[in-house]
């Protein structure tokens, strides 16, 4: 089907009118943030209900990652509980975040056919829905972490204060990752799987429960853990709050993938996403 038909195909509706304005839409959906906000914020509450611990049972997986991996890896390797549980809860709580937000958005849009061909609601509201619950995921994370670092001694200050932009740079980047990953998941249904699947081989590949040392520049191993974008968000995030230096390439891969990915989701937005509704 040639894409003349697919626009002929696709149905008329007030929001498809301008689906290949990305960032007004973004704006719009930013001043109107009751329904990706509070959606968000509900999903959390109604999972948190159906526990009988309530929202403490959120807090497992990072109670597991940290203190449950972290006490077992952390003697393998020689180092001390304290340490290793800072390492582990700082590197978990970016991969989380990231992760929950590439698996959700490529499956957030399938998930909202009906409101999607309903026509009243921009995509961006669902992209962003999709990054909120992530955040929500995030500050789960935010006890247990706070935790491991009281415990650990070597906190320096100044990544803390440097924590909150680093942050904010990581959404950044999930949302154009959102933009991308969530397009193609409407295209190819399976991709949400897809993603699924490879979760934890880039878990094992990002230096959580171990230390990027191990994987020196010059070898094979070491290329491979610098070419994981995962690597340089959770290095930029955690070295400097643990005193560690960050390497150059660090700054330079995350700059240009922020630049290069805004760049690439407000083309592939503005051609695509008119063909949202045919494909789901």
């Amino acid at each position: 089907m040639s894409e003349g038909q697919d626009a002929v195909l696709v149905p008329a509706s007030p929001r498809s009118q301008a689906t290949n304005e990305f960032w007004r839409e973004l704006r719009e959906s930013f001043r109107n943030p009751e329904f990706w906000a509070l959606s968000s914020w509900l999903d959390i509450l109604v999972r948190a209900r159906k526990s009988r611990f309530g929202m403490l049972w959120l807090m497992a997986p990072a109670v597991v990652y940290v203190f449950g991996l972290g006490s077992f890896f952390a003697s393998m390797q020689g180092r001390s509980i304290a340490e290793f549980a800072a390492h582990v809860a700082l590197g978990a709580m970016v991969f989380r975040t990231l992760m929950s937000s590439v698996i959700g958005s490529a499956n957030v849009l399938v998930a909202s056919q009906s409101f999607i061909m309903d026509g009243h609601m921009r995509l961006t509201d669902y992209l962003l829905q999709s990054l909120a619950k992530s955040f929500f995921d995030f500050c789960t994370y935010v006890p247990i972490t706070v935790i491991a670092l009281l415990m650990y001694k070597g906190v320096a200050l100044q990544g803390l204060l440097l924590a909150p932009l680093t942050i904010g740079l990581i959404y950044l980047n999930g949302l154009w990752i959102s933009v991308i990953f969530s397009l193609i998941g409407a295209r190819f249904s399976d991709f949400g799987q897809l993603l699924n699947h490879t979760s934890i081989f880039l878990f094992l590949l990002t230096p959580i429960i171990w230390y990027p040392d191990l994987m020196p520049a010059e070898s094979v191993r070491g290329q491979l853990m610098r070419f994981n974008p995962f690597y340089h968000f959770v290095t930029l995030f955690r070295a400097p709050i643990l005193g560690e230096p960050v390497e150059m390439v660090t700054y330079w891969y995350v700059g240009a993938m922020t630049i290069v990915g805004l760049v690439a989701a407000t083309f592939v937005y503005r051609r695509y996403a008119r063909f949202v509704p045919l494909w789901i």
